[in-house]
């Protein structure tokens, strides 16, 4: 369509404020809708914030519970732990003093013994005590004399195990156990193997179940040793 000429400059006049009045109208909108979805997002993150801040406040809260639990246990554990070396130690203790005693009583013996009683070595006590290793036991051997005491009694102790090993009765090698030469001993009265208050250790191989312990005494100068056994079980 042609537009007359004399319209022309009151077109051209609304357009020249038509399209930045448009623009002006477009801005508060986009403003506000910008607003809006910041707005929403904002809330959003707001919401998860608030549930990851209550999981953190129970989560806390649990470790604090286990952090208790777990201080509660090594507690428990520490004192049964002492409890039982206090035992182990008490046990100690009273062995190497009735050991003490059944020194003293053997001398006692000695002193008493009428004729009829054998006279030469003895084979008194074999003293034996558990350790935290289930295949490892400690021991101890008393040795006296009975009769006339002018000379040392010298000689050689060996120790050897009889028990079952996988199903079958075994009685182990004296390597096994102790030095195949044996234990020395050399006294007048009496003697405790090892001497004092300490004990020597026995490691039992794996799988080997003992029956009883033999103790075989050889002394120099005389051809026939000496042999006393104990029930593994009267040991325990």
């Amino acid at each position: 369509m042609k537009v007359p000429r004399g319209d022309l400059p009151a077109l051209r006049g609304r357009a020249r404020y038509g399209a930045p009045l448009a623009l002006l109208l477009a801005l508060p909108a986009a403003f506000f809708a910008g607003y809006w979805q910041s707005e929403r997002k904002l809330g959003e993150q707001l919401a998860q914030a608030r549930v990851q801040a209550e999981q953190l406040q129970v989560r806390t809260a649990e470790l604090e519970q286990l952090r208790r639990q777990l201080a509660v246990q090594e507690s428990g554990a520490r004192l049964a732990q002492q409890a039982a070396e206090r035992s182990r130690q008490t046990i100690k203790l009273l062995g190497e003093q009735i050991f003490q005693l059944q020194q003293e009583l053997a001398t006692y013996k000695e002193v008493l013994a009428p004729e009829s009683v054998r006279h030469g070595l003895q084979i008194r006590a074999f003293e034996l005590q558990g350790t935290k290793d289930p295949r490892r036991f400690r021991y101890k051997i008393l040795l006296s004399r009975v009769g006339a005491a002018e000379q040392m009694l010298e000689g050689s102790l060996q120790i050897e195990l009889r028990g079952h090993l996988r199903g079958q009765v075994k009685t182990l090698p004296l390597v096994e156990v102790l030095p195949a030469e044996g234990l020395a001993f050399a006294f007048r009265h009496f003697q405790a193997i090892p001497e004092g208050v300490r004990f020597a250790e026995l490691q039992l191989p794996e799988d080997f179940e003992p029956l009883e312990v033999r103790l075989r005494a050889s002394v120099k100068g005389q051809s026939q040793p000496l042999e006393r056994r104990f029930s593994w079980a009267e040991l325990q």
